[in-house]
C-alpha cells in the first residue's frame, strides 16, 4: 500500500490561549513525525499547520485534541497536498 502525505490546517477554538497549548503542540509533534507550526491568532483561537504522512498527521491532531480537550470548544480542519516547506515543528509568532 502506498503511503500518502498531506498538509492539514487545524483551528482550535475555546479557551486555548494562555493554557500551554503551543507548548503542548510542540511536545506532541515530537511524538509524531510531523512538521509545521502552531500560533495564536488575533481572534483568540490557535492555528496549527501540520504536514507529514497522513497517519502521522491524524495521530498528531488526535493526540493534541485529547491532551487539550478541557480547553477546546470546537475545531475546524482543512486538508491540502503536502508542501514540503517545513522541516520541523515550531511556534510561529
Amino acid at each position: 500500500m502506498a503511503s500518502s502525505s498531506e498538509q492539514r490546517t487545524v483551528r482550535f477554538f475555546g479557551r486555548v490561549q494562555g493554557v500551554g497549548f503551543r507548548y503542548t503542540a510542540c511536545r506532541t509533534a515530537r511524538d509524531c513525525e510531523v512538521a509545521g507550526y502552531v500560533r495564536n491568532m488575533p481572534d483568540g483561537s490557535v492555528e496549527c499547520v501540520v504536514e507529514g504522512e497522513s497517519a502521522e498527521v491524524e495521530a498528531f491532531v488526535a493526540a493534541l485534541s485529547e491532551r487539550m480537550a478541557d480547553y477546546i470548544v470546537r475545531k475546524t480542519e482543512q486538508s491540502a497536498p503536502r508542501s514540503g516547506q517545513y522541516r520541523m515543528f515550531d511556534v510561529k509568532f
